[in-house]
């Protein structure tokens, strides 16, 4: 058995269930009453955007409804998600972008890591580019850390990996 217990404290997105989050959101919006005639639409651009374009700002607010209700549907997370600036597109439209976050930045990576120490738990607290890992000689130790994270409000998600 091991002398010391670990793990990392990481911001990942599955873009496998945006993916089908997005898919689901325009079937949706392809069979609703209220968007027939519109030009609403929503599409990934590059690897970590989403773009959505409609015909107005009370469409776009729509839009956005429905692709949150699918993120929770399929279990990710709204905190990935960086709203982008309302802009005017081509054709009377608006179009705005929407970021995916992910990976802890060295900011929220220290907030996490003075939490942790404030905590005053027999741990040790590494950051490791854009992950953080935990190690303890107790698991009861790491369990109370994972409770810890959990009890804070983050303004982005976190999950717990890696447990040895």
């Amino acid at each position: 058995m091991a002398k010391e217990h670990s793990f990392d404290i990481v911001s990942e997105v599955n873009m496998q269930e945006v993916d089908n989050a997005i898919v689901q959101a325009v079937k949706e919006i392809g069979t609703r009453y209220d968007f027939k005639g519109s030009k609403s639409s929503i599409e990934r651009t590059g690897d970590e955007q989403i773009t959505i374009i409609s015909d107005d700002d009370y469409k776009l607010e729509s839009v956005i409804d429905i692709l949150q209700m699918k993120f929770i549907k399929r279990g990710l997370s709204q905190k990935v998600m960086e709203f982008g600036k309302i802009e005017k597109a081509s054709g009377g439209t608006v179009r705005q972008v929407i970021s995916l976050v992910a990976g802890i930045s060295s900011e929220r990576a220290k907030k996490i890591t003075v939490a942790i120490r404030d905590s005053k738990l027999k741990v040790k607290v590494q950051i490791q580019g854009d992950q953080v890992r935990v190690t303890a000689k107790s698991i009861d130790d790491l369990q109370a850390v994972i409770q810890l994270i959990k009890e804070l409000d983050l303004d982005f998600p976190v999950q717990f990996v890696n447990m040895r």
